[in-house]
């Protein structure tokens, strides 16, 4: 069984065929006619990449191919072409599965835009743009795949480009996320230079081959290139997925509309560098230095980034840093060589995380574009498929045995915890802290929102009817809706229509079953329930040394998935994510005048939380502030020295000059005869000194 050229050719372009059509010819086709065309192309899309993963477990042979030289400079080459196994084609039916759903629900979410078609055009050529930087198979069409993303984030984040802070978010997400993507361009350049080569397959293939290499910096000092490479290549990925300290972009970018929020942060953009590393797993495999720094990176993101949501009131700004959190513990089983582990986060993350961003976007329209927690409360019994789908949602982000988010999860801990054991530094063990204590972290302010949301006092009867709400979210920032209007009035909640409830049931559906029945399969290379073995399903794709392979080490204690799910109630990540649901019920349901006494008593470690540990002021004030004033101070110093002094100081000279010279030329013959004698009895006072 082979796969179809045409068939990988036509995942990729339909959804590009729609953007341009929605884009180019939106006012033509009208509403209807752009996200029919894009819904379509997503959908086909969608289809032929669900039959492209079945060929693959049936049998059929990864397709590595070539399909057309873009240039050849002497035995360097670029090409376009695909690498399709199957890592590929799990991350093709995430990204286009997810974005269907999410165009479906911008039919209804986004009706009263004036920039209707535009906004069908944007996301469609994101899918077409993370297609690009999932199928390709050299590190320059990776590349342009990745800086498309990336500009296309930029015009949706920026979509309602009349509201200021929109603006200044997309300007953060693009300028921040260049950062990191100098440090990729420079693992790529690294890899060229040292292996020679920009194909995946040939790189890898030869990869051993620098095990050994050093490059000298600094005299005296050696490099491992392994090293260089690969921490420039994650730098990369700290950008994309949002590692701190390059992670400040993300929260901001929920100035875009909410179905950009569960596109971005859901399944494909924030991925990107998550998958990147698996794939590029032969390299980092070469540098245990490179996965500390992962490791540790990862563990910093997934614990400190949680606590920050525990105090938030937006509630889409909650859901981004629970993204955040998410991300740190994929970047942590990457750092344990657990790659298959991270990228299985990774799609069950993805179903669950797009759920409740679209969730949050359904309590948006039923609160008539509020977006403040403490303006809620309460609306389960007005919105009751949205509470339910929100639930389950909720249930899998914390990890409860049976749902998807529990398998995937647990699986990362687990391995944390052998890692820690097994090493023993301070890495390790500070990782298996992290992840563990990150349990409760989720659980918390997860159940903070339900409860903020959708249970307690109806807390939108109190806002003053006649006023314009926009309150304070904590930070010094006012609180805006989502589609950049404040409320005017109370209306009574609603239930969202169809087109937007329909996605939330369609991903309640995966968030809960997906992970019982593909744990084994993925992970651990057993049937559904355990019994009959297989081969990895990521062989192939992913490549380790098998003394790391702690996942292979999990596989023996798997004994399908109602065994490991019965075993996740007796874990410590389990009671204390109980101890978290238990403090939020306790704090926001049962004794909610306690939060007072609290915020009294704990009031520094709060407002360093609401400050967010003071990164924005140290990415805006402090870095470009800096180099503001630098520039402020090269200015002052081109104006005054370079123009003032050196340029316009040396024609004033001159001009000085002349003008003494010039009087000294009077025209009368008797003054330069004067002249004449004076320099006469200089020259006769000279020679009478030197030679007489």
């Amino acid at each position: 069984m082979v796969l179809s050229k045409i068939q990988l050719v036509l995942i990729v372009l339909l959804p590009l065929l729609g953007a341009v059509l929605a884009g180019l010819f939106g006012r033509r086709i009208g509403r209807v006619g752009a996200h029919s065309v894009t819904i379509l192309g997503v959908a086909a899309s969608c289809a032929l990449s669900c039959w492209v993963l079945w060929q693959l477990l049936q049998g059929a042979s990864p397709f590595n191919e070539n399909l057309y030289t873009w240039f050849q400079v002497g035995d360097l080459s670029a090409h376009i072409g695909f690498m399709v196994d199957k890592l590929a084609a799990m991350m093709m039916v995430v990204v286009t599965f997810v974005s269907l759903l999410v165009h479906i629900y911008s039919v209804g979410y986004m009706a009263e835009d004036d920039g209707y078609q535009r906004f069908f055009s944007y996301i469609s050529l994101f899918t077409f743009s993370m297609l690009t930087l999932v199928m390709s198979n050299n590190f320059l069409q990776l590349f342009f795949g990745w800086e498309a993303v990336g500009l296309v984030s930029y015009l949706l984040i920026g979509f309602w480009f009349k509201k200021p802070t929109a603006i200044f978010a997309n300007l953060k997400a693009f300028l921040v996320n260049r950062v990191g993507d100098f440090g990729f361009l420079l693992g790529i350049a690294g890899v060229l230079y040292w292996i020679g080569t920009l194909d995946y397959a040939t790189a890898f293939a030869n990869a051993p081959t620098i095990r050994e290499t050093t490059f000298t910096i600094f005299a005296g000092h050696e490099w491992s290139v392994p090293t260089i490479i690969c921490i420039c290549l994650f730098i990369g990925a700290m950008g994309k997925s949002a590692q701190v300290p390059l992670h400040v972009w993300l929260p901001d970018s929920m100035e875009g509309p909410t179905p950009i929020s569960a596109l971005i942060h859901a399944a494909t953009m924030v991925t990107a560098g998550i998958f990147m590393v698996a794939r590029m797993s032969p390299l980092f495999e070469l540098s245990p230095t490179a996965l500390n720094f992962i490791l540790f990176i990862g563990a910093t993101t997934a614990f400190w980034t949680g606590l920050i949501g525990m105090v938030q009131n937006d509630i889409k700004r909650v859901v981004a840093y629970s993204t955040l959190s998410q991300l740190g513990y994929m970047t942590v089983a990457l750092g344990l060589s657990a790659y298959s582990a991270a990228v299985y986060h990774l799609m069950t993350h993805a179903f669950f995380k797009a759920l409740l961003f679209l969730a949050a976007g359904s309590v948006i329209i039923g609160m008539h574009h509020e977006q403040d927690m403490r303006k809620m409360g309460g609306l389960r019994k007005y919105m009751p498929i949205t509470f339910v789908t929100s639930l389950i949602g909720t249930l899998a982000l914390v990890g409860t045995p049976f749902f998807s988010g529990f398998y995937s999860k647990d699986t990362i801990i687990e391995a944390a915890q052998h890692h820690a054991a097994a090493h023993g530094d301070w890495i390790a063990q500070y990782a298996n802290m992290a992840v563990l204590l990150g349990a409760f972290v989720t659980s918390f302010y997860s159940f903070r929102l339900l409860y903020m949301t959708f249970f307690g006092e109806e807390r939108f009867r109190n806002v003053d009817a006649h006023s314009d709400v926009h309150a304070n979210d904590g930070h010094g920032n006012d609180s805006h809706d989502d589609h950049g209007h404040g409320q005017h009035g109370v209306h009574e909640p609603h239930e969202s229509p169809w087109v937007v409830t329909l996605p939330l049931v369609l991903l309640a559906i995966p968030s809960m079953l997906i992970g019982f029945f593909t744990a084994g399969p993925m992970l651990f290379g057993t049937d559904v329930m355990g019994q009959v073995q297989q081969l990895p399903f990521f062989l192939g794709s992913i490549d380790l040394d098998k003394t790391k392979d702690v996942v292979g080490l999990l596989a023996k204690e798997w004994h399908g998935p109602v065994a490991f799910a019965l075993h996740g109630f007796k874990s410590p990540a389990f009671f204390l994510a109980l101890m978290g649901f238990f403090t939020a019920t306790l704090l926001y349901l049962v004794m909610p005048e306690w939060r007072k006494v609290i915020n009294r008593s704990l009031a520094l470690p709060i407002k360093v939380l609401e400050h967010k540990y003071w990164a924005d002021d140290l990415w805006i004030k402090g870095f470009a502030g800096g180099s503001v004033a630098l520039g402020k101070l090269a200015r002052l110093f081109d104006s005054k020295v370079i123009d003032g002094v050196v340029v316009n100081g040396s024609a004033a000279t001159v001009g000085l000059v002349a003008g003494l010279v010039r009087k000294l030329q009077s025209g009368y013959l008797y003054h330069y005869a004067f002249a004449m004698i004076l320099g006469l009895v200089a020259l006769l006072a000279l020679a009478n000194h030197y030679w007489l």
